[in-house]
């Protein structure tokens, strides 16, 4: 199991409120989770107007696969154009079989 994880610093300048910048927080995020059916939420910044933590994470069999969907999702963030990236960072870990540890059966079984 290969999980990427994607973590974006968002400046928000035209928020006024914070009702405002969950507006923006709110579209980036729905869009990207139907663009490319990734989990996303608002992970930090909760209470800044104008800035906003975003985190993504990407589940696949190959790392591939998870470089470029983080790739091409962070361009899209970048693409909003309410928003402006202040940050962004990216972790790829490769996991083994978490089957005995979650007691899920396994191939065996």
């Amino acid at each position: 199991m290969v999980v990427g994880m994607l973590r974006i610093v968002l400046a928000i300048p035209e928020a006024r409120s914070l009702k405002d910048k969950r507006s923006v927080v709110r579209r980036v995020l729905d869009r990207a989770r139907a663009k490319f059916n990734v989990a996303a939420a608002e992970t930090g910044m909760l209470d800044a107007h104008r800035r906003s933590e975003l985190g993504f994470v990407v589940v696949s069999n190959d790392r591939r696969h998870v470089q470029t969907m983080i790739d091409h999702l962070a361009a899209f963030v970048a693409g909003a154009s309410e928003a402006l990236v202040e940050s962004r960072s990216v972790a790829i870990e490769t996991r083994e079989d978490l089957s005995p540890v979650l007691g899920w059966p396994t191939e065996d079984a």
